[in-house]
Parts: structure tokens; sequence; C-alpha cells
């Protein structure tokens, strides 16, 4: 038997979660089995736990976008039993059963090694939202960012994505800034690296000119909507904007001055069908590049029955950092 949460639909449309025994035989069908060591919370985790939005297309469902572990066994030639292994990604925890049970049974095309000197539990600490920030550091590095340029933002700062993204920039020499609505956040955001936190409020509210004063030289943006549209006229001249998520709403209510005036890019960042080379290549990044420590004081443990409940926490942005979740707990 294999413990999992499990999430189910009543027939009124309510869903409900909770800690399963199931047998495998009830699992997808998958070329590699993996003995799943830890999981973690991401947004989508929240949805998929509760509401659903418009994510999981089935019940009864297994969550969990993210998972690392072990092979346990393998009809694919790339993966041997005893290989660690990375998920994150490729509509896994979705559409397909995830990482929230003791083992998944998964394509091998969905996998990536686990990088030298980076443990299982540590991966899923950075899971997909410091695997975004990885992806959004690199993107902006493509488009010319170095450290002199100036100071770089960072909104959502107390977020997964936040938190990883402000922990990288700053260990690579960046100055970074935070934005946060949350002012018991900011001695952690500064013990991620920024060098100051700037209050929501500051940002939130769109004005009428499309440009103001040039002051950053990049961006990573976890909000969206108004927030996302006042940076951009923020931008320094030929700066670039990473996009990574929506809190703030998926309306971009801006101009297409800063592009035309300032040659301002706007990248946008997906890292559920990223491929296998650039997967890899983030993931080496974040071993090297990616303070431990900070990793660490990031981290808020977890278990499979703790989950209902900070997925409900999640959707109202309650969880700060990255919430690790021990599947054999």
């Amino acid at each position: 038997m294999v413990r999992a949460l499990v999430v189910e639909k009543a027939e009124d449309g309510s869903t409900s979660a909770g800690v399963q025994d199931l047998e495998m035989d009830r699992f997808p069908q998958g070329d590699v089995t993996v003995a799943v060591e830890y999981s973690t919370l991401n947004y989508k985790d929240g949805l998929c736990i509760g509401p659903g939005g418009g994510l999981v297309r089935t019940y009864p469902h297994v969550p969990g976008i993210d998972f690392a572990g072990t092979v346990e066994s393998s009809n694919d030639d790339r993966y041997s039993p005893g290989d660690r292994v990375i998920l994150t990604g490729w509509r896994v925890g979705e559409v397909h059963w995830g990482g929230y049970a003791e083992k998944a049974r998964v394509s091998g095309d969905w996998l990536v090694p686990l990088p030298e000197g980076l443990t299982t539990r540590q991966a899923m600490a950075v899971g997909t939202a410091g695997f975004t920030a990885m992806l959004a550091v690199n993107a902006l590095e493509a488009h010319g960012l170095i450290p002199r340029h100036g100071p770089v933002l960072v909104t959502g700062a107390a977020g997964g994505v936040g938190s990883v993204a402000t922990a990288i920039l700053s260990s690579l020499g960046f100055e970074v800034v935070g934005v946060s609505g949350r002012p018991e956040a900011t001695d952690y955001i500064t013990s991620m690296g920024a060098s100051r936190v700037i209050d929501r409020s500051e940002l939130a509210e769109t004005v009428k000119r499309p440009l103001e004063a040039e002051t950053w030289a990049g961006c990573v943006d976890a909000v969206g909507g108004s927030m996302l549209a006042r940076v951009l006229g923020q931008m320094n001249y030929g700066a670039s904007v990473a996009a990574v998520g929506l809190a703030g709403g998926a309306q971009l209510p801006c101009t297409v001055i800063p592009f035309l005036l300032r040659g301002v890019n706007l990248l946008g960042i997906d890292s559920v069908m990223k491929p296998y080379d650039d997967r890899v290549r983030a993931w080496n990044r974040i071993a090297s590049d990616l303070p431990m420590e900070r990793l660490e004081e990031m981290v808020v443990p977890a278990t499979l029955e703790d989950l209902p409940q900070l997925g409900a926490d999640i959707l109202q942005g309650q969880v700060r950092g990255r919430v690790v979740v021990d599947v054999n707990a």
C-alpha cells in the first residue's frame, strides 16, 4: 500500500482532501517508478488540493506538481534503480498524479538527474518556485543584465519565487530591492539578501504617465497586473522584466510606450514545458549559485496531513518561503 494525499469530488462539485492508503495498481501508467522522498507546495498545488482551478481533469486525484526521490524501477534506458531524480512541471500533479504520495509513476521524459551536491530535500526546498526563479535570472542575464547596471527589483519577495530569486541575485553580486505587502516579512526578505524592502502600496497604483524616472536595471515579477504595468514605466533603458506570476491579476493595464521609447523587454517565463537541456542547465546553476544556508532559512517543514490546511493558506497569500513536504513522515 502507498500513502497518498487524495482529493475527491462530491456530486455537488465540492472537493475534499485526505491521506489514504492506495494499491499501486491504481496509479497511472509510466515507464519510471520513483520512491518519493520530498515534495513541496506551490500556488498551483493549493488550487489542486482545493477548488481545482480548472487544472484537475479527473477525480480522485493525487496532487503535487514537484517531487524528488530515488528510482525504484525503470523501463527507460536513461534511468536505473537507485538514481536520484527531480520532477517539476509537465502537468504532473494537475492532469497526471503527482508527488503527494510515497511513490510516483511517470514518464522518464519528465525527469532530470539530481545535480551533484544537492540533496532531495534541498531540491524540494527549491521546487518549481526556485526553478522558475533560476529561469528568470538566466533570462535576464541572457538579455544583458550585469550587477553594475544597477538595482534589480523582485516583486512578491516573501513568496517562493521571490525568496529564491532574491537569494540567487544577491549571491551573484546584484543589489536587490524586494517588494512585499507584508511588513512582518521585511526582516526575512533582507535575510535573503535584499538591500531594502518597498511596501507594495508604493507600486500598486497605476499612474497616468507611461514613463517615470529610470530606476531598475532588471526585475523578477511574480505579481503582474497594475504593479507590473507600473514597473515597466520605471525600467532603465533597454532593461528587462522577467514575468513569472500573476498574484496581482492577469490583466496588464499599460501602454506600449516603455517598449518603444526605452526598449524595455518583457520576458515570459514558463517552467512547465521547459525543454530538458534548459532544465538541466537551470538545476546545475541552482546547485552552484544558490546559497544553501539561505535556502534552509526559507524552509517550512510539513507532512501529507498538513497539506489541506497549507493548500488553503497559500491561496490566501499566507505562506512564506518554501514548504518542504516529507511524504514518508
